[in-house]
């Protein structure tokens, strides 16, 4: 049984999205222009006149201050935009280092992905420094230790916590390895890859959808929807 401060955890939007509600009652009395999940440690990030900030389960204020826009908490911390900047706070409204970006992700895995002044994209730690020298024209959260990021001529690859690639391949584009396993695209189209960054099959997609037990559904470019299995063997025809 959730205890009575716990009770965000089973709040949802209402329609118009401008409060919660608990059981289809609304949660509390207050109304913004736009309020979204709660997240732990029990704050939901709200808009109204004066601004963005985060609430309590009570709907009110978890701050005085305000900010162009507030993002929910994700390893205790949220990223907010000031007119400074972008960087992230505590949930007792801290500041959780004294850097700021033009951009700034959420936390995963005590990583967070930021662009720079200069368009750069690169992890931080949870002390605002960067995780590794090196600098991309884009990266992705980190999953399971591996994040996506692109290099200057636009191609992708996969990245340890140390910025690192993990293998010698490049893709058009790409996607963070979901069971062993992740999507991949080039010239002729999407495929699966596995950790090495080599393909699981010859064929190309149109497109491709992760592996969910052993088998994910793809459409080819004739607009024929399949499932295969790992080996990229047709397991059952959806659509012809």
């Amino acid at each position: 049984m959730l205890v009575a401060k716990r009770l965000w955890m089973i709040f949802k939007i209402s329609s118009d999205e401008t409060h919660h509600l608990l059981k289809g009652i609304p949660a509390y009395n207050f109304r913004f222009l736009h309020v979204s999940k709660f997240h732990s440690p029990g704050f939901a990030p709200v808009r109204d006149e004066t601004g963005a900030f985060h609430i309590k389960q009570c709907g009110q204020a978890a701050y005085k201050a305000r900010y162009k826009n507030v993002f929910g908490f994700y390893e205790s911390k949220a990223a907010v935009e000031s007119e400074s900047g972008a960087f992230h706070i505590l949930s007792d409204r801290r500041e959780a280092y004294s850097r700021r970006f033009v951009w700034c992700g959420n936390f995963q895995e005590n990583r967070c992905v930021v662009q720079d002044s200069n368009g750069n994209f690169f992890h931080i730690d949870r002390f605002g420094e960067k995780a590794y020298p090196q600098l991309y024209s884009y990266a992705g959260d980190f999953r399971d230790g591996i994040a996506t990021a692109q290099n200057e001529e636009g191609r992708y690859t996969h990245i340890d916590v140390g910025g690192k690639p993990i293998h010698s391949s490049w893709f058009l584009d790409l996607d963070v390895y979901h069971k062993g396993f992740a999507r991949a695209r080039d010239e002729r189209g999407w495929y699966h890859i596995d950790r090495q960054g080599k393909e699981l099959y010859r064929e190309r997609y149109r497109m491709i959808e992760p592996y969910y037990n052993r088998a994910a559904r793809v459409e080819k470019e004739n607009g024929e929807i399949l499932r295969v299995d790992e080996s990229g063997n047709v397991l059952q025809i959806l659509r012809i």
